[in-house]
């Protein structure tokens, strides 16, 4: 089976979502990898697959399977912290998260999933520390991960000029970054600057597929610019494409606040 691709994906672009979770880094560090570590590591692969397709209960026995045969294996218990956070076992996911850093403090990947875990938990103070730590590790491929995801949680808490600093730090990473470009845009329609956020729209919707939220909060944009041409165009857009969205529903309505 495939590795797990979740660290690669993005939850739905609105209002304080950050970025889904990454799995563990489960390559080899050297060509001496014994039999144990083998298996262990496949075990985790398993786990991560299934973790991925929502089946959490063989997610568990694979993870379950993974540490039978290496105790301490840090990738097994990130992807353990995965599956016990969504099924809102809360205190087994942090005993399995901070196994996993006692284990391997610089692990970028479990540093990032307890961030986001105390993040969602309305622990944001404490979940920064942890996307911060992600990033000092030289070798941490996806950086911009922890960046996306301190700015949400820096937002959520209401520190808005650290939310900035996080999510421009993203963009020097990763220019394209989609939720970095649609929290500044966010944030800055929020301050009524729409010029400033339809700047950070047009980066954004060059690069990704709209989605209601990108559409309705450009559609805004657009009004608040007075381009009623644009806004319009971007009104028709949603109404087709997502006749049932939360936001479709919010324009027929005439609800723009």
């Amino acid at each position: 089976m495939r590795n797990l691709a979740i660290g690669g994906l993005l939850l739905i672009i609105a209002g304080c979502a950050g970025t889904g979770p990454e799995p563990a880094n489960y390559a080899p560090q050297s060509g001496a990898e014994s039999d144990l570590q083998t298996r262990a590591r496949i075990h985790t692969e398993l786990a991560s697959g299934y973790f991925e397709l929502g089946n959490y209960g063989v997610a568990l026995q694979e993870a379950a399977e993974a540490l039978k045969t290496a105790p301490d294996y840090a990738p097994a218990l990130n992807v353990l912290g995965l599956v016990y956070m969504e099924l809102r076992d809360d205190k087994a996911a942090e005993s399995s998260f901070q196994r996993a850093l006692r284990v391997s403090p610089l692990d970028s990947n479990s540093n990032n999933n307890y961030g986001r875990f105390l993040c969602l938990r309305k622990r944001e103070q404490e979940s920064i520390k942890y996307f911060l730590a992600a990033l000092r590790n030289p070798l941490y491929q996806t950086p911009e991960t922890s960046w996306v995801n301190a700015g949400v949680c820096a937002r959520q808490s209401g520190d808005i000029k650290s939310a900035d600093d996080y999510f421009q730090q993203a963009l020097k990473v990763r220019p394209s970054q989609p939720q970095a470009l649609y929290q500044l845009a966010d944030m800055a329609f929020s301050r009524k600057n729409a010029p400033e956020a339809k700047v950070y729209l047009t980066r954004l919707l060059r690069d990704i597929e709209p989605t209601p939220e990108t559409l309705w909060l450009a559609l805004r944009v657009e009004r608040a610019l007075g381009d009623g041409e644009a806004e319009t165009s971007l009104g028709f857009q949603l109404r087709k494409r997502f006749p049932d969205s939360r936001e479709a529903g919010a324009l027929i309505a005439g609800r723009y606040e």
